[in-house]
């Protein structure tokens, strides 16, 4: 098993990110444009990136600290991954510690979605400290 990780550090507060990673409006202002979510444990958020259809569930929801959600409906490399987003508080700032765990193997789409991820992390930053990222 592997798994994609991205820390990154963020001048917001944790209520602000875990907003920005739980709730419909956050998430599409930096991920996906086209999204159905809730902060509610067992809620299947949707999220539709032109053909791909991806179905989350959300897991583990601690507020300000921890949202996790497992893929149960995407491309077949997706399915059974699992996405968590750990917030911690440090000198004003927040640290995110995000993944997404339980790949099967490395494979060549295991490597776009790192780098994809990466650019979702850029974004979540932007969102958090200027009020602007970039969804897709």
């Amino acid at each position: 098993m592997a798994d994609i990780r991205h820390n990154v550090v963020i001048k917001a507060t944790p209520e602000k990110i875990y907003e920005a990673v739980t709730t419909q409006e956050g998430i599409e202002a930096w991920w996906c444009k086209h999204t159905t979510a809730k902060p509610e444990l067992g809620f299947v958020n949707i999220f539709i990136f032109g053909q791909y259809y991806n179905e989350m569930k959300v897991t583990d929801l601690v507020p300000n600290k921890r949202a996790a959600w497992e893929c149960i409906n995407s491309i077949e490399e997706w399915i059974g991954t699992s996405i968590s987003f750990d917030l911690e508080e440090k000198n004003g700032k927040t640290l995110l510690r995000f993944s997404q765990g339980g790949w099967k193997a490395v494979t060549d789409t295991f490597a776009a979605c790192n780098y994809d991820w990466a650019l979702f992390m850029k974004s979540l930053k932007s969102y958090c400290e200027t009020g602007t990222g970039q969804p897709s």
